[in-house]
């Protein structure tokens, strides 16, 4: 996870940093870029935080219990710390990320082993704070800094690149303005705001450069994004994924996550005019029932979501549809229920992801009265999840005597086995050799398991040696 650039016989004695991510796409992007930072500081990879002088806790707040099951961790570090203490063994540990943001100097009251407190906005001041951290405990940096963090952030080096795989994501808007009523992110991640286009088409090219094929645009609300050009014009994701999809070794381009009332008619012509840009929208609808919706503060109904859904399926007609669902919402009836089951059964989706509601402290769902009962909060779960494996499957089955294009990534578990995504995100398993990783092939699948696809390669890889030397 981490380079250290000095020569073998001091980075045999160099400090080590071990950096652990809870939760979304944004916290993993976040943690590699921490990752970048520790690296310039010195500091040599550890694979775990027994093997670590430096330990960053990468937290997320979407769950009720989240903070919990990071004191929980952060108990275990104390206690590493003070064995190592006991022999003159520096240890520093961070916590970062939502946890930290939302709850500040109340991590070191309840934990003082904690050295520093860092939020997603800022932790581009790791370095500083380390330092800050050796002269005095207790170090918290929680504001939301006018200054634009990716501007500080150092390239990530070429044999980091190499070992995290040939996809990559690119944070490119953070925040959301939206308020969803069980949403945490406008507190923690604060309004929305859109890094510049030629900052991330440069980003995109170092990472293709270093043997990334895939690139995944992220961010909270990323079909939100309004960043600027060269000529410091606003321009929106559809011309952004044009962009990213004409840098030299970008085979592949997806997006998420995305909320329906931000899906503009250029964005949904891009799924047909943009060949790189696959396939498969992850467009979270949350609930079928319109009166849920309201409540939730969503800002659009059922119906409005299928008309997206036809307006994307005329533009792609083989696009692979995801979403997000909560069930056992406050105040959802049988009936709200039964409307989610029916919305469901209409799109018919390739994959989803079904959860039971958890009051996020600080939003307005967590006071709201008709808090559902857990029994029926899992039951309704269970139905739901069902309901999508079904569609799931059905997706997969589907794709048995196709053809598809697939990116090969790593190996195996067996020898002269690889293992790669098809456009519509399903691992795929085919007998070829290791060449083949960072390249495209066709595929013919031939066989369905619970969680992947089996096929065979019937076709050359477009390899574009020249492009796919990978650093380190």
């Amino acid at each position: 996870m981490l380079d250290d650039p000095r020569p073998a016989a001091q980075r045999a004695r160099a400090p080590r940093a071990f950096v652990k991510s809870f939760g979304c796409q944004m916290n993993v992007y976040d943690s590699q870029r921490m990752a970048d930072l520790a690296a310039v500081e010195g500091y040599g990879e550890a694979a775990t935080a027994e093997d670590a002088d430096l330990i960053v806790l990468n937290t997320c707040h979407i769950r009720e219990r989240a903070s919990e099951k990071i004191y929980s961790e952060l108990g275990k570090l104390r206690e590493l710390k003070d064995k190592r203490g006991k022999v003159g063994r520096r240890t520093t540990i961070v916590v970062a990320g939502c946890v930290a943001q939302a709850e500040g100097a109340e991590i070191l009251r309840r934990q003082p082993a904690v050295d520093i407190v860092v939020g997603p906005q800022s932790y581009h001041r790791l370095p500083q704070l380390l330092r800050a951290a050796e002269a005095r405990s207790g170090v918290v940096d929680t504001d939301f800094p006018a200054e634009d963090k990716f501007a500080h952030l150092p390239p990530s080096a070429p044999a980091a690149v190499a070992r995290r795989g040939v996809a990559a994501f690119v944070t490119v808007q953070e925040g959301c303005d939206k308020f969803c009523s069980f949403c945490v992110v406008p507190y923690t991640r604060g309004a929305e705001a859109s890094r510049p286009v030629e900052s991330i088409v440069a980003e995109i090219g170092r990472l293709t450069k270093a043997g990334v094929r895939e690139v995944v645009l992220i961010g909270q609300n990323v079909n939100a994004y309004h960043g600027l050009d060269a000529a410091e014009e606003r321009v929106g994701l559809a011309a952004l994924i044009a962009r990213a999809a004409a840098v030299p070794g970008v085979r592949r381009v997806r997006y998420a996550t995305s909320h329906p009332n931000d899906m503009t008619d250029d964005l949904i012509a891009a799924h047909a005019s943009v060949e790189a840009l696959a396939p498969y929208l992850h467009l979270p609808v949350q609930s079928g029932s319109d009166r849920i919706l309201l409540s939730m503060n969503r800002r659009h109904l059922a119906s409005d979501y299928l008309a997206i859904v036809d307006r994307v399926r005329q533009a792609r007609p083989d696009i692979a549809l995801s979403s997000d669902f909560i069930v056992g919402y406050p105040g959802e009836s049988d009936a709200d229920f039964a409307a989610t089951l029916a919305l469901v059964r209409a799109v018919g989706f390739a994959s989803s992801y079904a959860f039971k509601f958890s009051a996020r402290p600080g939003t307005p769902a967590a006071e709201m009265a008709g808090q559902v009962d857990d029994t029926v909060k899992a039951e309704r779960l269970a139905e739901l999840q069902a309901l999508l494996e079904h569609q799931k499957q059905t997706f997969n089955r589907a794709c048995v005597g196709r053809r598809l294009e697939v990116l090969f990534e790593k190996p195996g578990r067996h020898d002269g086995q690889a293992i790669g995504r098809s456009p519509y995100q399903q691992a795929v398993f085919a007998e070829a050799p290791l060449s083949l990783t960072g390249a495209v092939a066709q595929v013919e699948i031939v066989d369905v398991r619970p969680n992947s696809l089996h096929g065979r390669v019937v076709s050359p890889a477009s390899q574009e040696q020249d492009l796919i030397s990978r650093a380190g």
